[in-house]
């Protein structure tokens, strides 16, 4: 009887394993054929010169996406100028204030925030910026993408800052420093590790955003660094040239397709590595 039952056992913890096991296959599944349709169809459009060259006229055979590449990295740093100290500084209030109103209404907020549409951001970002600027912008298109990473930033950074235990805090504080050194010296330190994993992931989220830049960034032909002209980005690319009637624009759409989703890759393996090795451990 007892071998019986030990035997069912056995089999049900197999069944278990071998459906989790099918399971996890079957969500990896579409991301494996995503990814490699991709590098099917965008592979082929992949030279030095579609990376450095700017995008030709129509009919024209040849041209690149340098100003998209050029004008992504430019609306990411001016998205993370303003999101990143915003957000690290709003996750060490909530983690350091878990009660409270204020600390109520600013949880409530970010979770709001977060699941804000896009395309609301893109929306609103036009009406606040590129209504009274007169014009589309880098500027109003790095603000758009600066809201939507402010959630993530602030969510990992007080979930990371809760793992480091108190004693730590305490240690510092009974030793003389000053609140705010302890906080700067010793906390922010020990959590560097989920607080960089954070801002990657942010960053890799609105990499390939598009909504909010059709309502501020707009687009742009030609390379520019001015941050109060329109610029060009991978997104933007990627929506205009894949809905033309024009096969040389589709090849172009594919390649940059390819090209961004190489870069979220990156980000998130980079991520993934810092997360593992500067893992808060006590």
């Amino acid at each position: 009887m007892n071998r019986e039952k030990t035997r069912m056992r056995v089999i049900k913890d197999w069944v278990f394993v071998a459906v989790v096991v099918t399971l996890s296959f079957l969500a990896i599944v579409p991301l494996v054929l995503i990814l490699s349709y991709i590098v099917k169809n965008g592979l082929s459009s992949l030279t030095w010169e579609f990376l450095v060259e700017l995008p030709r006229p129509v009919g024209e055979k040849g041209g690149g996406v340098a100003n998209a590449i050029v004008g992504s990295f430019l609306l990411v740093i001016i998205a993370s100028l303003p999101a990143i100290p915003l957000g690290v500084s709003a996750g060490i209030y909530l983690s350091e204030r878990e009660g409270g109103r204020l600390s109520f209404l600013t949880r409530l907020a970010v979770e709001v925030l977060h699941g804000t549409p896009s395309i609301v951001i893109g929306i609103i970002a036009y009406l606040w910026l590129v209504i009274r600027m007169g014009r589309f912008s880098a500027l109003s298109g790095g603000i758009a993408l600066g809201i939507m990473m402010l959630p993530v930033i602030v969510r990992t950074t007080e979930e990371t800052l809760k793992l480091i235990p108190d004693s730590l805090k305490e240690a510092s504080l009974a030793l003389g420093v000053p609140y705010h050194r302890t906080i700067l010296k010793v906390i922010l330190p020990a959590g560097l590790g989920g607080i960089m994993t954070g801002v990657l992931i942010s960053v890799a989220r609105i990499a390939g955003e598009t909504a909010p830049l059709l309502f501020t960034a707009f687009g742009n032909p030609f390379m520019t660094w001015n941050i109060i002209k329109p610029v060009n980005a991978l997104p933007l690319v990627i929506y205009n040239y894949a809905t033309s009637p024009y096969p040389e624009w589709h090849a172009i759409a594919w390649g940059a397709s390819c090209v961004l989703v190489g870069l979220v890759l990156a980000l998130n393996l980079t991520a993934r590595i810092i997360a593992r090795r500067w893992e808060v451990k006590f």
